[in-house]
């Protein structure tokens, strides 16, 4: 069993160990059937058909997906969904099917069409919505409310976490000049505004952790000195990060289910048994887990970002135990431990690249992967063969004793919802498919569609992550727009 009272999956070269329950649910799937990877791939090869899905998908979906060797297949974080659509658009692809919620199919529609790919066709896999709990709290009065006071304040600029619908980033920019995010870059992009834009006020949201964890991360630079802060971020000191704090805001009122339970319980079970571990953390956690992971990265034995940042974290640790004693301080150890302190879909892709990198020098490392849940975020079913799943009883995924098992909203993306809708996707009359197509957004905002401004602070955070500057059209805003009225 686990050192310690976590459930854990053990990664060899050429096995998998899951200790306890739940970590015996997530690895059900990663070796999948391969008579249903062949079908997956002949249905994406007719249909020309790419697939770009998130992290977060469940094990079932994601291991035949990782095993399919159809090249126009990307998993990923938010960031990287769009920009996988457009290049799969460019090398021939005619219709893109996207595995997350509906902002990201939303995401994906606006910029291809922005790139000039209208023809190429884009489906999600449910007929219902998909929602998002943090996605939807941006589109409550409160959020109104926090942009209007944005929009009566001076020289602002609304730094909208990507996990946002198009309609939400377009009513946002349509009152305050308006950049997406994500949690890779959001650090770059606020510093980089305050030091872009003398006397500016950014507001964030609408993710309140993450919010609260940029404060105090910003605050945490001012024990720094100058030469340390400008590692971080080359434009600042210690003066103009103590001047830029007053002038920080972020919403209070937006939470993502998955992360709001890595809290106080979880953090205290990690202190108290896991003192040799490396830990993990997505931004996006409560401020308990967020202090035990920046404790960590400020050891060299954690990180804080985005799911991408943790596995490269992850891969980055294998790689320095592999190479030997004289170039690691990690090397030699029998075991890696890291905790994974973000939904337990990102354990997919974590065993693949863990895989192939012992694979490649045929090492006995192994990697342990601890699932910070209780032991309530696994339900007994009914089934004989299946007689424990990820989530509790009443199937929302997470467990308020402490950690999360799943986001119930990813989950509603299934492989048989995939292969179902390959099937029919050509064959089909439009209108029968028409519940499959991202939401359309054709009502006006200010003389412009919803679609065309909400795609805007897209378009501002591509130029801003191609660049490594902000866009000037975003500057020009900025300076030229007036305080609204109260």
């Amino acid at each position: 069993m686990s050192e310690g009272p976590f459930p854990s999956l053990l990664i060899r070269r050429d096995a998998m160990v899951p200790q306890g329950a739940f970590a015996e649910a997530q690895a059900t799937f990663l070796k999948p059937d391969p008579a249903v990877v062949a079908e997956l791939r002949a249905l994406l090869e007719a249909k020309r058909a790419g697939v770009v899905a998130h992290f977060y998908m469940d094990p079932e979906l994601q291991g035949v997906l990782s095993a399919c060797d159809w090249p126009h297949i990307r998993i990923s974080d938010s960031l990287v969904m769009a920009d996988a659509g457009i290049d799969m658009a460019k090398e021939g692809i005619e219709r893109v099917v996207v595995l997350g919620v509906d902002f990201m199919s939303e995401n994906v529609r606006a910029m291809l069409d922005a790139a000039g790919h209208r023809n190429v066709e884009v489906y999600r896999v449910a007929a219902d919505p998909i929602g998002c709990s943090l996605a939807e709290s941006a589109e409550a009065r409160a959020y109104g409310a926090y942009l209007t006071r944005a929009s009566q304040t001076p020289r602002s600029l609304h730094v909208v976490y990507i996990n946002t619908s198009l309609e939400t980033k377009a009513r946002a920019h349509h009152l305050v000049p308006t950049i997406t995010c994500t949690s890779s870059n959001v650090v770059k992009t606020v510093l980089t505004a305050f030091a872009d834009v003398p006397g500016l006020h950014v507001w964030f949201g609408p993710d309140t952790y993450m919010g609260q964890n940029l404060a105090r991360l910003f605050e945490g630079l001012l024990s720094l000195d100058d030469d340390a802060i400008r590692a971080v971020h080359p434009a600042h000191d210690r003066a103009s990060i103590q001047s830029l704090l007053p002038r920080f805001h972020y919403f209070g009122q937006g939470t993502c289910i998955v992360h709001h339970m890595f809290g106080a319980d979880v953090v205290a079970t990690v202190r108290g048994h896991y003192d040799d571990v490396f830990v993990t953390a997505h931004l996006e956690v409560p401020g308990e887990m967020f202090q035990l992971a920046l404790e960590a990265q400020q050891r060299d034995r954690g990180v804080v970002g985005s799911t991408s940042n943790i596995l490269n974290f992850i891969t980055a640790r294998v790689e320095a135990a592999l190479e030997g004693p004289s170039s690691s301080p990690y090397a030699g150890r029998p075991r890696l431990r890291f905790v994974l302190g973000t939904e337990a879909g990102m354990i997919t892709a974590i065993v693949r690249a863990v895989q192939r990198q012992l694979a490649l020098r045929e090492a006995d490392l192994e990697v342990e992967i601890i699932f910070p849940v209780a032991s309530e975020a696994v339900a007994r079913t009914a089934d004989a063969e299946l007689a424990i799943v990820p989530g509790v009883a009443g199937g929302e995924g997470c467990s308020t004793a402490g950690g999360c098992a799943t986001c119930p909203f990813m989950k509603m993306n299934s492989l048989d919802a995939l292969l179902d809708l390959l099937g029919r996707t050509v064959d089909e009359p439009t209108d029968n498919l028409r519940p499959f197509f991202p939401r359309q957004y054709t009502m006006r905002i200010g003389g412009r569609t919803a679609a065309d401004i909400g795609g805007e602070p897209i378009l501002h955070m591509r130029h801003f992550q191609r660049e490594g500057v902000l866009p000037p059209t975003l500057l020009e805003d900025i300076a030229g727009r007036r305080p609204k009225a109260g």
